[in-house]
């Protein structure tokens, strides 16, 4: 990839925004391309839903079922947004990732850990608990660091110690603390804006980052819903139907689908 001239941001490189913009257009492309009708149905389909959702909201059944295929993309792509924002941060002078390391960000000299999460109801009980164990580990385990859960979509702007009941036992670290994103980019940065500086330049910066690579750039039509409707055209069935008969088959009453 060239070196642009310009700059997008002060903290980061403008070398590692765009391959980081770049390894998350492969997580876009390659979620594309895994929708097929197998990989579709890899989940059984919620078939009295879309019934519902294609009668109450007048929605004719290809932009419905075209609509489901999306946000089936839309789950695979949550994970690497996540990815996202660690490899951002990684790339702040003074800090890195740690890939399966067990941290997600820690600083050079040690003095911070944290793990990362994209939106702030991610976890159950169990998953906080374990979270809270394993930065109470890293606190202990280096006496001068401060150990953060990041929010990078959380309900409110807030740094502070991560303290409470999980599962019925008392949590509490002097070095333990939970952080919204805005706040742990400042953190790392020193700059009180750097998470909207990001925000603001990523249109840009996605923008000559396309026009940079032409590979996978083209629309990617994933096949689920050509084979569904290939289906249809044999069956003589809605697409529902044929979705509903296709998963159910094996139902009492629903081998004989008409």
């Amino acid at each position: 990839m060239l070196l642009m001239k310009k700059t997008y941001l002060n903290f980061i490189s403008d070398d590692h925004l765009l391959n980081c913009i770049g390894n998350l257009h492969k997580a876009y492309v390659k979620a594309k391309k895994n929708i097929t009708k197998k990989s579709f149905y890899s989940n059984k389909i919620d078939t009295f839903k879309l019934t519902f959702d294609a009668n109450f909201n007048e929605i004719d059944e290809g932009t419905l079922i075209q609509s489901e295929i999306l946000r089936q993309i839309d789950k695979s792509i949550n994970n690497s947004i996540g990815t996202f924002h660690e490899e951002i941060l990684g790339g702040i002078n003074g800090f890195e990732t740690g890939k399966l390391l067990g941290y997600d960000i820690k600083s050079s000299n040690n003095t911070l850990f944290a793990d990362i999460k994209n939106k702030h109801n991610t976890m159950n009980s169990g998953a906080s608990e374990a979270l809270f164990q394993k930065l109470a580990r890293y606190a202990n385990d280096h006496k001068n660091a401060k150990c953060y859960w990041v929010q990078i979509l959380a309900k409110g702007s807030f740094c502070e110690l991560w303290s409470g009941e999980i599962n019925g036992k008392e949590y509490s670290h002097s070095r333990v603390y939970k952080i919204s994103g805005d706040q742990f980019y400042a953190l790392l940065t020193g700059q009180e804006d750097a998470m909207y500086q990001l925000y603001k330049t990523l249109p840009i910066a996605i923008k000559d980052y396309l026009a940079l690579n032409t590979l996978d750039n083209k629309r990617i039509k994933n096949s689920a819903l050509d084979e569904l409707k290939s289906g249809v055209k044999e069956s003589n069935r809605s697409i529902i139907d044929q979705i509903t008969f296709e998963n159910y088959g094996y139902y009492l009453g629903f081998k004989n689908f008409k």
